[in-house]
């Protein structure tokens, strides 16, 4: 590939002209360095240097599930397994949390119709009345559309009402792949790609920031994670209201796809879709590294692949840890030495990626 066509995807993302399918797709038959440094060039002239993380907690308020995802690995397998967080022990974890500079909280779990909107409403408002300063970033639009059916309301009072309880944003999951016909194979039961898209946008218009994910690595096409990156893309165009992508690879292991596939996808492949990621989405400014699901090595590699945050402490943990990756609580100093090791800049951030 010559010097001139790799500078024209930098050019066209610092300009904000949309990558064309074909374009966007050929990327994928690019040599890794070479799409590396083309995501890397715009990350440093759209973002700067410097390096930021939050210090977080995501908290997994019930494992009870209904949608039984394939991929996952989390959900109660039998009724005996089933498990509802008191609100009183919520609060004594997002306390734990403060104690530590913690500022954002996300509290995600399964689809359980015994949790009706209420139940939300009341946890969220003692929250924001006990730790006033916590960013409450909770509840996937998985969650939020699960939610609204169990209730027989529409998604713009759901969201209104939890805005008003003190939720603060939204996160991603629940993305996975945003094409219908990978939901159908891997997450029959849940909301579908048009719905997922409808959730975001209509946060977006009451004026919530939300961020965006993309689980990667099992049943899904080159051609369907364009797909996928092309729908968060247009959105953003529409609404802005997207702070952040952060892609991210599954483990498969104690799920129900495990033997079909036995192990997450290689480093050079996640590598590979985080700096396709930076080069298609040209309205998103953060993408951010996964040391979660890649460890702290890789997460310092993708700084040069297009990435300009390293995600959070992520004090606890329980969805991919289901899934048989080994988790350990990442403090602040452990990220700022991680991210000085190669000679970057860093800086702690709250949700909205203002450094604190």
């Amino acid at each position: 590939m010559n010097t001139d066509y790799s500078e024209a995807y930098v050019v066209k993302n610092l300009e904000g002209i949309d990558l064309g399918f074909e374009e966007a797709q050929h990327l994928f038959e690019l040599p890794l360095p070479v799409v590396g440094k083309i995501a890397d060039e715009i990350r440093r002239l759209k973002c700067g240097e410097l390096v930021t993380f939050v210090v977080d907690r995501n908290i997994s308020y019930t494992n009870r599930c209904v949608s039984r995802c394939k991929f996952c690995a989390f959900y109660a397998k039998n009724s005996d397994e089933c498990y509802v967080l008191s609100k009183d022990e919520i609060l004594r974890k997002v306390c734990e949390t403060v104690d530590v500079g913690g500022t954002q909280i996300l509290i995600q779990g399964g689809h359980n119709p015994e949790l009706g909107i209420e139940w939300f409403v009341d946890l969220f408002s003692k929250l924001k009345q006990e730790f006033p300063g916590v960013q409450l970033h909770s509840l996937s639009p998985s969650e939020i559309y699960f939610i609204a059916q169990n209730e027989g309301i529409g998604i713009w009072d759901t969201l209104e009402r939890l805005n008003a309880a003190g939720l603060d944003s939204l996160p991603g999951g629940g993305a996975e792949i945003l094409s219908d016909r990978v939901r159908e194979e891997i997450s029959p039961n849940k909301v579908g790609a048009d719905d997922w898209i409808d959730v975001m946008e209509t946060a977006h218009s009451i004026g919530m920031k939300t961020t965006a994910t993309m689980m990667f690595g099992h049943v899904e096409t080159n051609s369907e994670i364009v797909e996928h990156l092309f729908r968060i893309r247009d959105l953003q165009t529409r609404t802005g209201g997207f702070t952040a992508f952060i892609p991210w690879t599954f483990q498969p292991q104690n799920t129900e796809l495990y033997g079909a596939i036995k192990a997450p996808v290689a480093v050079t492949r996640y590598l590979q879709v985080l700096a396709i990621s930076r080069i298609v989405l040209h309205p998103i400014m953060n993408v951010q590294a996964s040391w979660l699901t890649q460890d702290f090595e890789v997460a310092k590699l993708a700084l040069f692949f297009g990435a300009n945050d390293f995600g959070g402490t992520i004090l606890e943990e329980n969805v991919v840890t289901a899934a048989g990756k080994e988790h350990k609580p990442a403090r602040a100093v452990e990220i700022i030495k991680a991210v000085e090791s190669v000679g970057r800049p860093v800086a702690q951030r709250n949700t909205g990626y203002e450094v604190l």
